[in-house]
């Protein structure tokens, strides 16, 4: 079994922003798995699908990113509680979070297998929730030549993406879409030596 979350903030007031790549690509990746998303039975929405004979989760919290912990936890929570029989776990190396990265640039994924958050508050909720940093994450590039200052990257994260933007990530949409594919495929060390770099 493998769990992909992506990272955003729920409602169409955020829907196009930078901060919300994560909800936008498993919105993309739902429909190329030809599943829907409904409501989980806490702070999150779920869809639930197959890759080969491996069952997908995608999850999109709907705690506001920087509470995005509190919902990646009772999920693995209640799903464990409820697979007691045949005692299936959920390990973290299985869960890949999708999350934004403005220092680097739109047009580059960079996959982890692990590590800090890197400044990221929904990373950082995931990480102490979890009480841990053991797990992959695709951070997807939406920085510009310029990377804002710590005074100005709250604006830019939370703003919405540029038509030039925009024409970018419907061309990077394929790439996203097949890490995440590779990831629940090939492992992680094949996905990270074939998707960190810039495709556009």
């Amino acid at each position: 079994m493998k769990l992909i979350i992506g990272l955003g903030n729920p409602g169409s007031k955020y829907e196009l922003t930078r901060h919300n790549i994560g909800f936008i690509v498993l919105d993309f990746f739902a429909s190329f798995l030809n599943i829907k998303f409904s409501e989980g039975k806490g702070d999150w929405l779920e869809a639930k699908g197959k890759i080969g004979s491996e069952d997908v989760y995608l999850i999109k919290p709907t705690t506001y990113m920087n509470n995005s912990g509190i919902a990646v936890a009772e999920f693995i929570e209640r799903h464990e509680a409820e697979l007691t029989e045949i005692t299936e776990e959920i390990d973290l190396k299985d869960i890949l979070i999708v999350v934004d990265d403005f220092q680097i640039p739109i047009g580059m994924i960079r996959v982890r297998k692990n590590g800090s958050d890197g400044g990221h508050n929904g990373l950082a909720s995931i990480i102490y929730h979890l009480e841990s940093d053991e797990f992959p994450r695709m951070r997807i590039g939406i920085g510009k030549e310029v990377v804002p200052s710590k005074e100005e990257f709250i604006d830019f994260v939370l703003g919405i993406f540029e038509k030039e933007e925009i024409e970018i990530l419907k061309k990077m949409m394929p790439f996203y879409i097949d890490c995440m594919k590779s990831f629940v495929t090939d492992g992680l060390t094949k996905t990270m030596n074939n998707y960190n770099k810039i495709f556009i």
